[in-house]
């Protein structure tokens, strides 16, 4: 069996530039929420930071506390290499479920499908531990499902059911600005921590 979850998975990936998730800019629902955002000063995680358009998008709005999260190395560095103009952000390499802070807010884009679907738990567990007591998690979720490889997907009551117990759900719902091959497939989100 494939092992999803290895470094040198996801750096083959990289290496064979089989990087489909790829838009080549920020995701259109992201930027728009970002877009809201007032309080520059927050500090904000990305974990499987990818090819960080997000992060440049936000860095580039006058955000001062972005962190990004990859555990394969090769992502790591070609990011740096990207990011290298931006002083302030924080590029991490290693992996989600060991690593320790404190967020105002966790962005999600492409991380959670890549995850073996037996590690979402998990996966709620630890977004929990990482956001601070009135913390959000919000980004973006396949409400489709694909065969047995990354992506995985899932659906509309799949997530309720997973998030509901420790996240108070302010929003899930069909994306309305998806990209044109992901339209009728994207779920935006945005949950609290604790109720909050």
């Amino acid at each position: 069996m494939t092992n999803f979850l290895s470094k040198d998975y996801w750096n083959k990936r990289y290496e064979a530039d089989e990087t489909s998730w790829d838009l080549k800019t920020i995701s259109p629902p992201l930027k728009t929420y970002i877009d809201q955002l007032t309080n520059k000063n927050i500090r904000i995680l990305i974990p499987g930071c990818g090819s960080g358009y997000e992060a440049e998008y936000l860095l580039t709005q006058g955000f001062q506390d972005v962190t990004v999260l990859d555990f394969a190395p090769l992502a790591v560095e070609k990011m740096k290499d990207y990011m290298s103009e931006y002083q302030t952000i924080k590029i991490i390499c290693a992996d989600f479920f060991t690593h320790i802070g404190e967020y105002d807010l966790i962005l999600e884009q492409t991380f959670f499908c890549a995850l073996n679907p037996s590690l979402r738990t998990r996966y709620v567990e630890k977004m929990s531990e990482l956001l601070k007591p009135s913390g959000k998690l919000v980004g973006l979720l396949f409400g489709v499902q694909f065969p047995n490889n990354p992506p995985f997907g899932g659906s509309l009551e799949e997530y309720l059911d997973l998030f509901s117990n420790t996240f108070k759900i302010n929003l899930i719902a069909l994306c309305y600005n998806s990209v044109k091959p992901r339209q009728g497939n994207e779920l935006f989100f945005n949950f609290s921590k604790n109720g909050e």
